[in-house]
């Protein structure tokens, strides 16, 4: 006498392919959404799509699960997308064509110590964005960069100006002590 409980828990309603193709052509359409939807996305998430992946991943529930509500149907989904992930990313590790063709390229926000409107515009990202992934890197304004960096996965990367404000009031006390010891030196007899 077999109990409904783990009937419903642990039996699949759906057939086992199914349940291993469907996280897979949801995986296909997620990754090409967010490639078109841009790198902001993945990385400067703002509430409003902070909101919008969270509920993307409630509407995509079904999909994956189809009418099957099992354990096992969820454990067989998991196991598919954790495997067909790194299967993925396995994939791009060697292959740097493909990976830019799935990731997309770098763009330059900063060029220069000039700031690259368009790219601004391009990737939604706004000045006061910029501003403050620049001082969560430890700038305290846009006039010290050199050079940021969008990358592939949402990350910015700020390169400071040469030498550095406080690099160079550094390497002049430095100096400074240079020759004062020389003279002490000189002093002595």
């Amino acid at each position: 006498m077999q109990s409904p409980i783990w009937q419903d828990m642990f039996a699949l309603g759906v057939p086992l392919l199914e349940k291993i193709v469907r996280p897979v052509l949801v995986y296909a359409f997620l990754v090409a959404g967010l490639r078109l939807a841009g790198k902001r996305e993945l990385a400067q998430l703002n509430p409003f799509d902070l909101v919008v992946l969270l509920t993307l991943s409630n509407t995509v529930q079904n999909a994956i699960i189809g009418n099957d509500n099992s354990v096992t149907g969820g454990l067989i989904g998991a196991t598919a997308l954790l495997i067909l992930n790194y299967w993925v990313n396995r994939l791009l590790y060697g292959h740097e064509r493909l990976e830019r063709l799935v990731e997309g390229d770098t763009d330059l926000l900063v060029d220069n110590g000039v700031v690259c409107e368009d790219a601004l515009h391009r990737e939604l990202i706004t000045r006061l964005d910029l501003e403050a992934a620049a001082h969560k890197q430890g700038f305290t304004s846009l006039e010290e960069i050199e050079r940021a960096e969008l990358g592939p996965g949402g990350a910015i990367c700020f390169f400071g100006k040469k030498p550095t404000a406080e690099v160079a009031r550094h390497q002049e006390v430095l100096a400074r002590l240079d020759q004062l010891s020389a003279q002490v030196a000189a002093l002595r007899p």
